[in-house]
């Protein structure tokens, strides 16, 4: 269970995956989540496909901002969080996709049943068409990140920080391990002119705490 619980703290410190600084409104849409001290929490490591709706207005470049901090589940191996960005509609209600958008996805499986996704810890990317079809795009391998991390790091919310420039498809994604967060990864994503005016946070079989700047 400690391989797993330390593979966790990377889930939530070593990725690419951010949420959207000061949204003044949120909807549930699926999973168990309330605010308290400042801080979103999702509450049902059960929940398959756990979802919170944020209204954010996107259009050019967007810069989305947050800490996570790992909560409790994933003993049964497998657990990860994701965000959609630039959705142009949501579901208050369990869906797979978030209407047309991108969902930047952070994934630990022991026995992934996709070939393309690798054993262990992994990044996503997934393009959104509807609420219920979506394809992945990209995956790459973050295994290599496992032995950063330590268990002592559980108890510390982590901050991300993305850059997506809706106009060029640019990509970059702040690595949380540099406290001045100026190196990042960088990637393009096939569209251009994105507009969108919700964030989907979203996560699976795991318990997460974020903080949104919401008071």
């Amino acid at each position: 269970m400690k391989r797993l619980v330390l593979l966790l703290v990377v889930l939530v410190a070593a990725t690419a995956l951010y949420a959207q600084v000061s949204v003044p409104n949120y909807t549930v849409g699926s999973g168990s989540w309330n605010l308290s001290g400042g801080r979103l929490y999702q509450n049902d490591e059960n929940a398959k496909l756990a979802k919170v709706n944020l209204q954010v207005p996107q259009e050019g470049p967007m810069v989305y901002e947050f800490n996570a901090r790992y909560e409790a589940g994933g003993e049964d191996g497998h657990g990860g969080f994701g965000i959609h960005v630039f959705a142009d509609r949501v579901l208050n209600s369990p869906s797979w996709g978030c209407g047309r958008s991108y969902l930047l996805w952070l994934n630990y499986d022991e026995n992934p049943l996709d070939s393309k996704i690798p054993s262990g810890l992994s990044a996503q990317i997934y393009r959104s068409y509807t609420n219920s079809y979506m394809e992945m795009i990209d995956s790459i391998d973050l295994n290599e990140y496992v032995e950063d991390v330590y268990v002592e790091d559980l108890d510390y919310p982590v901050p991300f920080k993305i850059l997506v420039d809706g106009t060029t498809g640019e990509v970059r994604v702040y690595d949380p391990r540099d406290p001045y967060l100026e190196d990042y990864f960088y990637y393009i994503i096939p569209q251009t002119n994105l507009k969108g005016d919700w964030v989907a946070l979203r996560t699976n079989g795991v318990n997460l705490s974020f903080a949104l700047g919401l008071d």
